[in-house]
């Protein structure tokens, strides 16, 4: 018969065992809720979303905390019990505990795409890529470089300095999206990270803050930066061909060798077309993985299938009552232009002036060039930001870019 004394002891034991036991499942609930929520091809709900985000955020303390409470309680019924299940299952929770708070410092998105820390370049004849390889192209200033679409699927954040200006070229597969922002932001230059997936667009983190920051807006949804926005720097998501005609001088991001292997595969898209998409668009009439061509104006958006610009190569439209003109060349290259400012006597554009007179043989203006109805008359045409995306995408978000 066991006296008091033992009694006590196996009471405190007991007790010990309950409170390792919920210090235990703290890590296994912090790593769970950020892993349940923010995965791909599920909507998330804002509020869901800034749960997990803070949950992840306050992650590595709360479980480094519970992970040393449950290594002493283990230390003490270790030395004050001779029950051998209680031993074992102490020497458990201690484990459990340890690799939780380990795992709250590891980034699964980046273990699945590896980042791309020191981009490396080179010339366009020395690019391994096909003519019709597309390529996100930027240039800033007399500097121009290309960055492989099936490379920025995989890796999906680039941090480069262009023209002695730092950004961050990203692309989002699941979204077919691709925009480059500038990194520096009130005074000081950050560093971005892939931090994962919202309502089927890509995430990014500063290092700097732990800001996290929306792919396809540039905007700052949670964080010490929150409501901050990045300046978005102008693009064009073109054939290599087509770019290396235009700029036969610029350099092309090569291949991350130790993760080559890896990148998208040539047909990636038609891949993409089989994953869930987070919306219902049928009541739209477009398909989810309809690609589109956005274009914001003055707060207002609008999404142009690209199918119907390939078909036509020119349609004339107004956004924000501002006349714009989209059109496409032989290379299936969509580009986009407006004119802000018509005199009274300007007619609207017209397909033979577009193509012929205006855009060229490539279909392609210069940034900013003066054309009209006559001398007299001129109007500003200006090359417009837009943006291609799937459907989807636009459904997602309520706006376009």
């Amino acid at each position: 018969m066991k006296s008091s004394f033992e009694k006590a002891g196996d009471a405190k034991t007991r007790m010990a065992w309950w409170v390792a036991l919920l210090v235990t499942l703290i890590p296994i609930v912090c790593l769970a809720i950020p892993m349940y929520v923010i995965r791909p091809f599920r909507p998330q709900d804002p509020s869901q979303l800034a749960l997990a985000l803070t949950v992840r955020d306050y992650a590595p303390w709360v479980t480094a905390v519970c992970a040393i409470a449950v290594v002493i309680l283990s230390t003490w019924a270790w030395g004050n019990t001779r029950g051998r299940l209680y031993r074992i299952a102490f020497a458990a929770m201690s484990i459990l505990a340890v690799a939780g708070a380990c795992l709250t410092h590891v980034n699964i998105f980046e273990i699945m795409f590896h980042p791309y820390d020191r981009p490396a370049f080179g010339t366009a004849d020395a690019a391994h890529l096909d003519t019709d390889d597309k390529v996100l192209a930027v240039q800033i200033g007399s500097e121009a470089h290309a960055y492989p679409i099936r490379a920025m699927g995989y890796h999906h954040i680039v941090n480069d300095t262009l023209g002695n200006t730092p950004i961050v070229v990203t692309y989002c597969t699941l979204c077919h999206t691709g925009l480059v922002w500038n990194r520096s932001l009130d005074g000081r230059t950050l560093y971005f990270r892939l931090a994962g997936i919202n309502n089927g667009n890509a995430l990014m983190r500063d290092v700097q803050t732990n800001s996290i920051w929306q792919q396809s807006t540039g905007h700052a949804i949670f964080g010490p930066l929150k409501g901050e926005q990045l300046a978005l720097i102008h693009s064009d998501e073109l054939t290599f061909a087509l770019w290396r005609k235009e700029r036969p001088d610029g350099l092309v991001l090569q291949a991350d060798a130790p993760y080559a292997g890896k990148y998208e595969d040539k047909d990636w898209e038609k891949e993409v077309e089989k994953t869930r998409t987070v919306v219902d668009t049928r009541k739209t009439g477009i398909a989810p993985h309809e690609l589109m061509l956005g274009i914001t104006m003055d707060g207002q958006s609008r999404a142009y299938p690209l199918k119907s610009i390939l078909a036509s190569r020119l349609i004339e439209d107004q956004v924000a009552g501002i006349p714009i003109l989209i059109v496409s060349d032989l290379t299936k290259n969509p580009f986009a232009y407006s004119r802000r400012t018509l005199p009274r006597r300007a007619r609207p554009f017209s397909p033979f002036q577009a193509t012929s007179r205006q855009l060229g043989p490539s279909c392609k203006m210069p940034r900013r060039a003066a054309i009209g109805t006559s001398k007299d008359a001129p109007s500003q045409v200006c090359r417009l930001e837009c943006v291609s995306h799937l459907w989807t995408r636009t459904k997602t978000t309520g706006s376009i870019g």
